[in-house]
Parts: C-alpha cells; sequence; structure tokens
C-alpha cells in the first residue's frame, strides 16, 4: 500500500499557494486537496509562518497536516497560486516568475490590458505593463483556446464573473438596445477575512446594505469582456456569507420570445459542464438561488421576459469563493495540463441548506 501510495505520488503535479491566510487562498486549498492529480507542497502566509494550516481553516481537519512558510521560502513548484491582496502581486511579479511553470493569480493585479485603465479603477500606475497581455483571461467559458496553450493566468473578480456569464450570449448576438444595468448583491465572505466595521457582526447582522452603487471597479472587467461601455453595476451587501446574485436590466433590440432566448443561452452554454440553464416555471427555485451553489463551481442562469415589452430580466448566481475565485482557477488549471475541466470541482451542492 506504501509503495503505491509513493507511486501516485509521483504522478501528480507540485502545486503551491502564497496567500493562504485569506479565504481564497483557504478555498484554493480546499479544493487542491482533493484534487486527484496535484499535490500541494507549500501554502505561505507571511504573518502565520509555523503554524497550522487548520488553526486557521478547520474545515480542512484531518485532510492535510500542512503549516504556513514564510514567501520568503517558496520552493519551486509546477502551478504557483496567487492569492494576496490586490496590488501585492504587480510589485513582485518577478520573484514567482523565476519560482513556477505556472502562474495563476486570483487578484485585480493582470486581469485589465490598458494600462491606463489601473489609475482610473485601482488609483495606481501599473509597474509592469509588459505583462498585462501575457496574463491569460482565466474565464474557461470566454477563454479556454487560450487557457489551453497558457503559462500565465489572471482570474476575474466574482461580480465580473457573474455578469459576464450571465449577459455574454446576448452581447455576442449584439442583442441589447441601450444601457445595461447591474443589480448584485452579495455575501460578506467577498469582503475577505480581514475584519472591519463594516463586518462586525452588529453591523452586518439584518443588514442589507448598499455600498458601492457607482464607479464599480469590476465594471472594467464586465466592460472589457463584453466590449460595451454602457454597462452600470451597483453593489449590496445581504445577510449571506457565500454567494452572489446579479439581476440584470435589459432592453432587447428585437422582439424576441423566451423560447428564441433559452435556445440561445443553450446554443452558447449547452456544452459547458459548470454553467446551468434555469428553466422552471413553477416552484421556489425557478430562479438562481445562491445558497444551492454553495461549495460549487456552478454558474446557474435564468432569466424573465416581460409579456408587453421587450424589456428582459436576466439572474445570475454563483459561489463567490469558487466559481467567482478559486474553483476559477482550478478549472483553468485543469484545461493549462489537459486534464478534465471537472477534476477536483465536481461537490454538486447541498440541499436543504
Amino acid at each position: 500500500m506504501e509503495k503505491l501510495k509513493t507511486m501516485n505520488n509521483l504522478d501528480k503535479i507540485k502545486v503551491a499557494i502564497v496567500g493562504g491566510s485569506g479565504y481564497a487562498g483557504g478555498e484554493l486549498l480546499r479544493l487542491l486537496l482533493a484534487h486527484p492529480l496535484v499535490e500541494v507542497s507549500q501554502i505561505m502566509s507571511r504573518s502565520l509562518g509555523g503554524k497550522k494550516v487548520t488553526s486557521l481553516h478547520p474545515n480542512l481537519r484531518k485532510a492535510t497536516d500542512l503549516r504556513f512558510v514564510s514567501p520568503d521560502e517558496l520552493q519551486a513548484c509546477e502551478v504557483l497560486f496567487l492569492a494576496m491582496p490586490h496590488g501585492e502581486v504587480m510589485g513582485n511579479l518577478d520573484q514567482y516568475l523565476v519560482k513556477a511553470k505556472k502562474i495563476i493569480d486570483v487578484s485585480a493585479d493582470f486581469r485589465l490590458k490598458n494600462p491606463a485603465d489601473y489609475p482610473k479603477w485601482y488609483g495606481l500606475n501599473h509597474p509592469h505593463p509588459e505583462y498585462l497581455e501575457k496574463f491569460v483571461c482565466g474565464l474557461a467559458e470566454l477563454h479556454r483556446a487560450e487557457i489551453k496553450n497558457a503559462d500565465l493566468v489572471t482570474c476575474f473578480g466574482c461580480e465580473a464573473t457573474c455578469s459576464i456569464l450571465a449577459l455574454h450570449p446576448l452581447f455576442k448576438e449584439k442583442l441589447i438596445s441601450g444601457d445595461v444595468f447591474l443589480d448584485v448583491k452579495i455575501g460578506s465572505s467577498a469582503a475577505g477575512a480581514k475584519s472591519s466595521s463594516a463586518s462586525h457582526h452588529p453591523e452586518r447582522a439584518h443588514s442589507v446594505r448598499s455600498y458601492k452603487l457607482t464607479g464599480h471597479r469590476h465594471m472594467a472587467e464586465i466592460r472589457q469582456e463584453l466590449g460595451a461601455a454602457n454597462i452600470f453595476l451597483s453593489a449590496t451587501a445581504i445577510e449571506m456569507v457565500r454567494g452572489i446574485v446579479v439581476t440584470a436590466q435589459i432592453m432587447l433590440n428585437q422582439d424576441l420570445g423566451e423560447a428564441e432566448i433559452l435556445n440561445l443561452y443553450r446554443r452558447y452554454y449547452q456544452s459547458e459542464p459548470f454553467i446551468r440553464i434555469i428553466n422552471e416555471k413553477m416552484g421556489i427555485y425557478r430562479f438562481p438561488e445562491p445558497k444551492l451553489l454553495a461549495g460549487t463551481n456552478f454558474c446557474d442562469i435564468g432569466f424573465e421576459k416581460e409579456a408587453d415589452s421587450n424589456r428582459l430580466v436576466v439572474v445570475g448566481a454563483i459561489d463567490n469563493l469558487v466559481k467567482g475565485t478559486a474553483g476559477q482557477a482550478v478549472q483553468a488549471m485543469n484545461i493549462m495540463y489537459g486534464w478534465d475541466e471537472r477534476l477536483g470541482l465536481e461537490f454538486m451542492g447541498l440541499h436543504p441548506v
């Protein structure tokens, strides 16, 4: 049995995670520990070096004996996942490039292709604009062919991921007239593991708090990917830990029936392993519900057409930590190595929950 275990380990690639103390890093570790073709060799945190990973991620008890190490102790690996706060990767990219054959970054540091967008949306000049075109966008449904041959991948933000997937077929077919308004409701985990006055329980509990009505930075990614400047997003924090639900208000430029819209979405997404088109006419789950997606890599998309107008309401939902972050990264890794995209991402969700 020990010999078989050793042989199996030889077939696995070594991966490491920088930024393991946050929710994104913890979710990456959860998914990668269950992946049959990878071995997590290191997980790094500058402030927690030497401490057991399970002291911060208790859901992984008995799944790993790893301890946090300092990023200064990073060893060579096949794939390096970067899960650090925005702004930290772009200034230290060189030290990571020499350690890994492939890099997957889940921060915003290389998502935008135009260097001029960084001062506008993030308030800083990008120190490595020459790498913006080298990083391939990690959303498989739009960039699968590019990811397959990539060594550098950048994953989209969670609000952007859900919005892009929900609207992509309509924009691709040029079916939208006028502006598009996105209402995003999001759980508390999207704010990260670091506490603040807004995340303090007496302030967050039982609240429906609009926190970014205009100028949301994820609009930059959405506009970039959908090729339109007339998309506007407002975000509201709700009493939920995991999950995002995006409600898009759209006016169509053609008089399409619901059957035609359904066929359009099916044509674009029927072969996608993690897109589910919800087409129910009865029941409490006839539209996407984020609580059903907790822990999964699915994006559920539904819609309803106004009976007496060309108004279409599209609803998308994801788990912000999986399809919106870690799952998107693992799916991209699977594509990069020519593996089944579903490896490590098979969890189907729970009901009731």
